[in-house]
């Protein structure tokens, strides 16, 4: 669970770093609409990682890492969406989803593990 939650917490601030850089770009580009999702989202995965790791118990824990799934699930979809209104490259796009996926596959695996240890 410790090795799980520090690199989650390490990838979540980077990728949030990456949004943070992100929104600044479409803001200049006067693009507000998924400007402020992608915002809200991107960083909010971070935000939930760094409340489970004083969660008050496993099954809090784990509640929380599954909120930050859900905030980087609908992460990927507007970078989908900026990558198919040409808002973004392909090639940021993919980098991104890269990201936010290697994000999603580590909390997936840091539920799995404290779930299997809940019984």
């Amino acid at each position: 669970m410790e090795k799980h939650t520090n690199k989650l917490a390490d990838l979540s601030v980077s990728f949030a770093v990456e949004i943070l850089n992100l929104v600044k770009l479409l803001k200049t580009q006067h693009e507000t609409i998924i400007c402020n999702q992608i915002g809200r989202a991107g960083t909010s995965i971070g935000a939930n990682i760094h409340e489970a790791q004083y969660a008050h118990g496993k099954a809090d824990f784990v509640s929380k890492l599954q909120i930050a799934l859900k905030e980087a699930n609908e992460t990927s979809y507007w970078l989908l969406l900026l990558a198919k209104t040409d808002t973004i490259t392909t090639t940021e796009y993919d980098r991104l989803e890269n990201l936010c996926r290697e994000v999603r596959i580590t909390l997936i695996a840091s539920i799995n593990t404290t779930k299997a240890n809940l019984k």
